[in-house]
């Protein structure tokens, strides 16, 4: 059996028998159901405000009662959560509940959360594809990091992956001469996704200038000392090349490259469920974003253009 992730959420401080049940959720969700630490994080760091508004009230876990949960969401909106936190809150407060029913525990079950209102549509912040080129065309490939940033530029585009993905990517699972590369996943799915010519050739050129980086390990992008690189890394990397570029550094982002690779697939044609299986999305109404997106400039683009489009 695997080993726990180390999520940094405390254990300790919660009487009633609080920490035994946390500590215990904790466990399921990093070997049973996968989840990365961040996720995982956020469901733990929702269940310590519960934790800590519950020992207030000297209520324990398995006595939690409908009216119980209602109230603690009331008083987090009374403290400014914002719709979104409060709508993750729920999300969090729903799969403690379904762990404890599982292993037997009585009190209130998922059922009882009261589904807080949608949160706001908030459409992803993208790029133009006038702008992703000058992004790609930033590093300076007279020089072997540059060559390795602009690969992982032309990789990061043509593929959509996830920032963690890209930094923690086996060289070994890219397959230049098929054009696809294997990725795992959010909850250990592996998910096979294509890349074109312009990612092809940039890798191959780094592939060249990789051995002499001395690889500490099997990742495909490596530093200086032959360590493979981190997410911060790449994000430190990607607004230096945005400023480079003339783009604002703030609004660039790895997660804007992967909503440019979504949204650029949509304008010219793609099918919105062979995105989602790119992307790696489980549920295809995460992917529907993009819609909106490729919709919302649509719209422009007609307001602009036709001559009947304004009064």
């Amino acid at each position: 059996m695997p080993r726990p992730k180390t999520l940094e959420v405390p254990e300790h401080g919660w009487p009633l028998g609080w920490s035994p049940s946390l500590t215990e959720f904790r466990i399921h969700l990093a070997v049973e159901r996968g989840l990365s630490t961040n996720t995982a994080t956020g469901y733990l760091s929702d269940l310590n405000h519960l934790a800590a508004w519950a020992c207030g009230q000297q209520i324990t876990a398995e006595a939690l009662t409908r009216d119980h949960l209602s109230a603690f969401l009331v008083n987090q909106q009374g403290q400014g959560k914002a719709p979104r936190s409060l709508s993750r809150m729920s999300s969090s407060l729903r799969a403690f509940l379904t762990f404890l029913r599982m292993e037997g525990g009585g009190g209130a079950g998922p059922e009882s959360v009261v589904k807080s209102p949608r949160p706001p549509r908030i459409l992803p912040r993208t790029l133009g594809e006038s702008q992703v080129v000058a992004l790609l065309n930033a590093p300076d490939t007279a020089t072997p990091l540059g060559v390795r940033d602009r690969a992982w530029l032309e990789l990061a585009y043509a593929s959509g992956l996830r920032v963690s993905e890209l930094a923690e990517l086996p060289a070994l699972s890219v397959f230049l001469d098929e054009g696809f590369l294997k990725v795992m996943g959010k909850g250990k799915k592996e998910r096979l996704i294509p890349f074109g010519a312009g990612a092809e050739h940039w890798i191959r050129a780094w592939l060249v200038l990789r051995p002499g980086f001395k690889p500490r390990g099997g990742e495909l992008f490596v530093g200086q000392r032959g360590e493979g690189l981190s997410r911060q890394h790449l994000w430190r990397l990607l607004k230096g090349y945005a400023r480079t570029a003339g783009l604002r550094a703030e609004a660039v982002s790895p997660h804007v490259l992967r909503h440019a690779f979504a949204t650029h697939l949509l304008d010219h044609g793609a099918d919105l469920r062979a995105v989602q299986a790119m992307l790696g999305h489980a549920d295809i109404s995460t992917t529907q974003i993009y819609t909106h997106v490729h919709q919302a400039r649509l719209r422009a683009l007609y307001d602009q253009m036709h001559p009947r489009s304004s009064p």
